[in-house]
């Protein structure tokens, strides 16, 4: 088994605290609600929502993959983190036993946010990821924070 890293960053014009609680805190409702062709919807089948909740994330019509189960290993409201394991799906495909992704948000000097992201692949075998397997799920993880970013600003008082 081997572990493959990859960091990316985004960054808006939301100030973290809003964006953490649309982009993470509400996600389940928020996501399926402005972009149904990429999530269908979420449920959580183990948990509170806190460290140790397993979710169940089914695909809309637009994605190639049915569905994925995610673990929750930990969120602080705090500091805007937040960090969680892809333990299940079609996602993984054969050659991935889990992805772990940590994210953070954190102030940017012209108000808006710098999101951190780290992606951690743990792989089956000797199988290698390289870094242009990942670009296609960086650009829907971008996508995705601009379609959130543009229903904030367009409802300014959602998520303060």
């Amino acid at each position: 088994m081997g572990v493959f890293t990859y960091e990316s960053e985004f960054t808006s014009e939301i100030p973290p605290p809003r964006l953490f609680k649309a982009f993470v805190l509400d996600a389940d409702n928020l996501v399926p609600k402005i972009a149904p062709q990429a999530i269908k919807h979420s449920e959580i089948l183990e948990g509170d929502g806190g460290p140790g909740t397993i979710k169940k994330i089914t695909f809309g019509e637009g994605s190639q993959y049915g569905y994925v189960k995610h673990k929750i290993d930990s969120i602080d409201k705090e500091n805007h983190s937040y960090s969680y394991t892809l333990i299940e799906g079609d996602a993984l495909g054969d050659n991935l036993e889990k992805i772990s992704y940590e994210t953070k948000l954190v102030a940017s000097p012209s108000g808006g946010s710098i999101i951190k992201s780290t992606s951690h692949y743990h792989t089956k075998g000797d199988v290698e990821i390289k870094e242009e397997h990942v670009k296609a799920g960086k650009e829907k993880a971008s996508n995705l924070f601009k379609l959130i970013e543009t229903y904030l600003k367009g409802h300014p008082d959602a998520y303060n």
